[in-house]
């Protein structure tokens, strides 16, 4: 199976359909609920519904997830019976495959139930018609990618006696989400130096995005969160009510770090965790909302055309 543990809850949706042919005295019985076995629609709806709700007990690679609501139709045609299902739910993987086989399941239930009728009869052309939701939903278009600034908090790290691992990892998944890191450095566990050196990426040297990890805990040499909260113009606390909740649903240490975001002019700044395990969370919990920030923060609100366009700076 593949690992969908770094992923979040998003809303999905999934429609899918399939065809069973017969005969027009076939569609006749359906439409007028005369075969014997009972309605046709009704017993494959609930096939139907029953097959969205079991999906992982038959797909192998399939993850067991809450199904929210499923729905059956159907459309009679002279000599078809199309059955669409749909499916919804808010989990961290796609619904097409249950969607697919609640279509599958209710056409063979009608199948069951028509073949005394018609040697002739048959169904396929089970396919996705459209789905929705998950990360290929959340994507931003730009010009240039947003520049980004790697800045590792650790007095152990500056005196090189330790070797960084954080920051490695912020800068790897930045460019691998495709923003340009423009800045990668380390500072020692200093409110001054932190404070001017996240100041001067803001204010000149045109940075859109300042990562700092490491300094947020509870220790006694943790000062990034006081360094950068008298920075920003506007909190983001929704960005550290994301951090904290995604990685407290995997270590109850998550509690513990003090993280804060917020804007300064049109640079987004977040502290991170200095642990790599930490970081990597939290980035994970970030995208891909994070980057629609920067289309409002360069005046194009959620427009899809003014997005592309980032204003220079006064």
């Amino acid at each position: 199976m593949i690992d969908v543990s770094p992923k979040f809850n998003t809303l999905r949706y999934a429609m899918a359909e399939g065809v069973l042919h017969g005969t027009p005295e076939i569609m006749e019985k359906i439409k007028n609920n005369e075969v014997p076995k009972g309605d046709v629609r009704q017993v494959s709806r609930a096939a139907g519904i029953q097959a969205a709700k079991r999906t992982a007990e038959w797909i192998v690679f399939c993850h067991s997830l809450p199904v929210d609501w499923v729905e059956i139709g159907f459309e009679l045609g002279e000599s078809t019976m199309t059955v669409r299902a749909e499916v919804r739910a808010v989990w961290k993987t796609g619904v097409e495959m249950e969607a697919m086989t609640a279509v599958s399941a209710a056409l063979l239930n009608a199948y069951d139930m028509l073949k005394p009728f018609d040697e002739e009869l048959s169904f396929g052309h089970i396919r996705l018609v459209k789905k929705k939701g998950g990360k290929s939903d959340f994507k931003d278009s730009f010009a240039r990618p947003p520049r980004a600034a790697v800045l590792v908090i650790s007095d152990s790290t500056f005196a090189g006696t330790r070797k960084d691992k954080s920051g490695k990892i912020i800068e790897g998944f930045l460019r691998e989400k495709g923003l340009d890191v423009v800045v990668y450095d380390i500072l020692p566990d200093e409110a001054a130096r932190i404070r001017d050196r996240v100041q001067g990426l803001a204010d000149e040297d045109d940075v859109d995005l300042i990562l700092t990890t490491g300094g947020t805990g509870f220790g006694p040499r943790d000062h990034t969160p006081e360094a950068v909260k008298p920075l920003l113009e506007k909190e983001s606390p929704g960005i550290t009510e994301a951090m904290r909740r995604h990685g407290k649903e995997r270590t109850p240490y998550a509690m513990l770090s003090r993280e804060v975001a917020g804007i300064r002019g049109r640079s987004v700044i977040i502290t991170l965790p200095g642990s790599s395990r930490g970081a990597l969370e939290s980035l994970q919990a970030l995208f891909p909302g994070l980057p629609h920030a920067f289309p409002m923060l360069w005046g194009g609100g959620h427009d899809e055309e003014k997005r592309w366009l980032k204003p220079e700076r006064k």
